[in-house]
């Protein structure tokens, strides 16, 4: 795939709609590299014209600040923002809801101000306004899906139906877990615990939540976060559940049921 990168539009003069925020699980883990392939190809079929920072693309510092180093986190956020600044980049849709909720929530306090959307309210948009059309025999049509609420996209910033809708829009039987929406369990990835060692406990977050969501019966757990898809996936690995249940974000959904 040919992603044009910022550098490469201002050689032509020219600027795209969005930037494409790609972060760091979506550039550098191999699973969560599909999504970022995934939302792509959805971005190229549908005629959006976008384009990447590509290596001048930094961590947001999200998971510095979440850990307690705040001089880490500033150092990268105004790295970051000198960056978008200059390339005047005012809209940023990103397939994260750690990016996404520290760049809407928590970059404005240093001066940076862009218009942040997630991957997921963006697939909400282009379904409603008709230039994502799904197939008529999808392959997820009427197949039992469970949706996982990542905490940085629901509770945070209250993000709870447009994942839902973009689900619905696949024709398939959607079951809620016991907790969810607002009372969501966390996966146990959130406030940087994805670096570091597990703290001595009875049981591990992953295999909770993943236990609920096997509970629903469905054979697909959808989700909207690389760091809940890794932790999601392992909870399926130590259920043994590999054969009957899988882990998919909803771009990699929407990619394989839509028309074009």
């Amino acid at each position: 795939m040919h992603i044009p990168t910022m550098e490469e539009m201002l050689a032509e003069n020219k600027m795209p709609e969005i930037l494409f925020w790609v972060g760091c699980s979506g550039s550098y883990d191999q699973r969560a590299q599909k999504i970022t392939k995934a939302f792509a190809s959805i971005l190229s079929k549908v005629g959006i014209n976008y384009a990447i920072l590509g290596k001048e693309e930094m961590c947001t510092g999200d998971p510095a600040r979440r850990a307690g180093n705040e001089f880490l986190f500033q150092m990268m956020a105004y790295q970051n923002m000198h960056i978008l600044d200059g390339y005047q980049i005012k809209k940023i849709v990103t397939a994260c809801p750690h990016c996404f909720n520290i760049f809407k929530n928590e970059y404005p306090v240093l001066g940076g101000n862009y218009e942040v959307v997630h991957h997921a309210t963006f697939l909400q948009k282009l379904i409603d306004e008709g230039k994502i059309k799904m197939k008529e025999d999808g392959v997820f049509r009427g197949k039992k899906i469970t949706y996982h609420d990542s905490c940085y996209l629901g509770r945070a910033n209250n993000i709870y139906e447009a994942p839902r809708k973009v689900l619905e829009a696949l024709d398939v039987e959607l079951v809620e877990m016991k907790r969810c929406k607002s009372k969501g369990l966390c996966c146990g990835a959130g406030g940087a615990q994805m670096f570091k060692e597990e703290e001595k406990g009875t049981k591990r977050i992953n295999e909770e939540r993943t236990a609920e969501a096997i509970e629903t019966g469905a054979g697909i757990i959808a989700s909207n976060c690389p760091f809940c898809m890794t932790m999601l996936s392992d909870g399926v690995k130590l259920h043994e559940k590999e054969e009957s249940v899988k882990v998919f974000d909803i771009a990699e959904l929407i990619v394989q049921s839509m028309e074009g």
